[in-house]
């Protein structure tokens, strides 16, 4: 017997998993799989790359498979809310790679892409939906669709939806949802928040956890580089041209910086491309596309390519600026080290990024590695603006007393990528 056949999965489904040369359940699919077929509600805990769509996507399948009925003109039967385009897309090619030459109707509706041939696809009824909250709420707002019948609810990467401001979106597409449903919420970390949503949107759920929040990818080696912000670009342009041969994606702040950061690359030669929210979706898919087949071999990107997005080859990823939000440093790095292989996570770190680090630090419960140059420590004497590094021990005994005046930027949770 296959092993998902075991776990409840039909052989004629099974059998299409091993074309696609999926053959043994990763952890959460394990735990998952069972209890999803039989109908309770699931909070999925688990970091990015560990098989979460195949986990609530094969029970899905299989679900709607034995319904047997087609739906109706602009009828969803099950609805799969994610934060991001890309997300989005990548849950909808899985999903249709596992059900092979099956009937499901699976549909994808998304800001960035016209939104009239979405219309049309719509209007056809949908079995599975996948879809972005923002033009999610567009569509219903316009009637191209209706959720009065949607009996399932999946929502993927719930943590950064959250992140990105969706709660009110997300409350306000659960209205229109029966009661009677089946509703799958799955995450990387669990704050408050989210334990508020769990609560708000799950039925005596069963929780599955098979990773611990804050914990990063085993075979990912962290690396750490203290330098001055200007000399940023000149040292990742050094490492990027000693492995120009390898797959590199580099994680900025903010979108301006993205464009900024790869006009300077490109400018020296290296074959590059970059995604941001100022991309059209056409841009991004493009960019994306020449990245995994290896035609551009550095992303420049912001953390809309965090989570979610499944490129086995990436040998370096790279933290240019450092992330607002600690969670999004285990989101960025879990973008290499994928399918089983190893990859290396190289910080730039400059003086005014300290508190970041330290909430990363503080968030994995570890040092990262230093690679270069020693920990910053900038004076908050009056009238003294000068930055200067200290050893590890300096800044431990006394950052509190004279860390880095709080970057506004830090808070801002909410800051659009």
């Amino acid at each position: 017997m296959n092993k998902f056949e075991a776990l409840g999965i039909t052989q004629k489904l099974a059998k299409k998993l091993e074309v696609n040369g999926i053959l043994n359940p990763t952890p959460i699919q394990l735990e998952a799989i069972p209890i999803i077929l039989q109908g309770r509600d699931v909070l999925g805990l688990a970091q990015t790359g560990t098989g979460k769509t195949a986990a609530f996507g094969l029970p899905l399948i299989q679900n709607l498979a034995k319904e047997g009925s087609a739906p109706k003109s602009k009828e969803v039967k099950s609805l799969i809310l994610a934060p991001t385009r890309e997300l989005a897309k990548q849950i909808t090619d899985a999903l249709k790679s596992f059900q092979g030459d099956g009937h499901l109707k699976i549909n994808m509706v998304v800001g960035g892409l016209s939104i009239n041939p979405q219309k049309e696809r719509l209007a056809r009824g949908s079995d599975i939906l996948v879809a972005t909250p923002g033009r999610l709420i567009d569509l219903l707002g316009q009637g191209s669709l209706t959720l009065s019948k949607t009996s399932y609810l999946v929502l993927d990467e719930a943590d950064q939806m959250l992140d990105m401001g969706f709660i009110k979106p997300l409350e306000q597409i659960s209205k229109l949802i029966t009661s009677e449903r089946q509703t799958l919420l799955f995450s990387a970390t669990m704050p408050v928040l989210m334990e508020k949503l769990a609560a708000a949107f799950l039925k005596n759920p069963r929780k599955v956890q098979v990773s611990v929040s804050g914990k990063a990818v085993d075979k990912v080696v962290q690396k750490i580089c203290f330098i001055a912000k200007s000399e940023k670009s000149n040292f990742l342009l050094e490492h990027l041209s000693a492995h120009q041969d390898s797959l590199a994606l580099v994680f900025v702040r903010t979108k301006s910086g993205a464009e900024k950061l790869l006009k300077f690359l490109d400018r020296n030669k290296l074959s590059v491309a970059s995604i941001h929210g100022n991309k059209s979706q056409n841009q991004r898919d493009r960019a994306l596309s020449s990245f995994k087949n290896g035609k551009v071999k550095t992303l420049v990107a912001t953390d809309v390519a965090a989570r979610g997005i499944d490129i086995p080859d990436v040998s370096f990823v790279y933290n240019f600026d450092l992330p607002n939000v600690p969670e999004n440093y285990i989101h960025r790095i879990g973008r290499t080290a994928r399918a089983g292989k190893s990859g290396t996570a190289i910080t730039l770190c400059a003086s005014d990024e300290m508190a970041m680090l330290k909430a990363i630090e503080k968030l994995m419960k570890q040092e990262i590695s230093v690679e270069s140059g020693i920990r910053w420590i900038v004076s908050t004497e009056k009238g003294s603006k000068s930055k200067k590094p200290e050893g590890k021990k300096t800044f431990k005994k006394n950052f509190k007393r004279s860390g880095p005046k709080r970057d506004k930027s830090h808070s801002n949770r909410k800051k659009t990528q």
